[in-house]
């Protein structure tokens, strides 16, 4: 599962989106007050913004016989988002996040995140964080690659696969064949894992191509001391990076386009 090979950069790389989210215990001012000190200090990397309330899903409480159903008190969600378009910053008052459409490495991934998170931390103190949490979610799509034809037995590692690996075994046979996984990694994470193949919208228009879908998102549980948190970020990274690298056979690496001068 895991990859001990030297890390590299690909610079045909499938990631649709990467996420950093950090929770904290609620902080009630957040959602009392827009940001407006938050925003000042962000602005020259991050000058649009946008606020939306969100209700969380009702929940069921009660004994049996005395159920009932309660509707959580709905947040608001702060967005502050680069000129491009390509950076995201949120701001709730239970986490921070930022997402990247756009991802090229990890340190200018981590460069970006620097900013709000030290700003967060100055403006509005939390005691630790929750849950540190980094998410890359791969789609790969063969036609891209120039790989079209190619079954995924011969891109995908087969305990990624299920049936699919199995050279007598058509892939337009299997409506759905999918593994989601939770488990505990090295250095104190956890992963939940998706894999498997799919289709997707862009525009909201539908897109004929199966890809394969790699979605890892890796977290450190616990209280994380706010000074360990860039930390366990460089953990969280290195692993993800080891278990990407692990579900790709050569073929797949190769024509990812590998650059190992970092």
């Amino acid at each position: 599962m895991f990859s001990h090979e030297d890390r590299c950069i690909y610079r045909a790389n499938q990631l649709a989106e990467v996420i950093c989210q950090l929770r904290f215990p609620e902080i009630l001012s957040i959602s009392a007050q827009p940001p407006v000190e938050f925003q000042e200090a962000i602005r020259g990397e991050f000058p649009q913004y946008a606020a939306r309330q969100e209700s969380p899903a009702p929940k069921i409480t009660g004994a049996p016989g005395q159920l009932k159903l309660e509707n959580p008190p709905s947040t608001v969600n702060y967005q502050f988002t680069s000129a491009d378009g390509v950076w995201r910053v949120n701001l709730t008052s239970r986490f921070i996040s930022l997402a990247c459409g756009r991802y090229t490495r990890w340190e200018d991934f981590a460069q970006k995140l620097d900013k709000p998170l030290a700003e967060f931390i100055r403006v509005y103190r939390p005691a630790y964080f929750e849950r540190v949490g980094l998410r890359y979610v791969n789609i790969l799509s063969r036609k891209a690659l120039d790989l079209e034809g190619t079954p995924f037995r011969e891109l995908i590692a087969p305990c990624y696969l299920g049936p699919l690996g199995e050279e007598d075994v058509a892939e337009a046979a299997a409506s759905r064949c999918s593994l989601d996984t939770e488990m505990a990694i090295r250095g104190g994470c956890r992963v939940k894992l998706h894999a498997g193949p799919g289709t997707i919208k862009r525009n909201g228009q539908g897109d004929p191509e199966v890809k394969f879908i790699f979605d890892q998102d890796l977290y450190m549980p616990g209280k994380v001391p706010v000074n360990l948190s860039a930390g366990a970020l460089e953990t969280l990274h290195s692993q993800a990076d080891s278990i990407f690298r692990g579900a790709l056979t050569q073929r797949l690496h190769d024509a990812m386009d590998p650059e190992y001068r970092l």
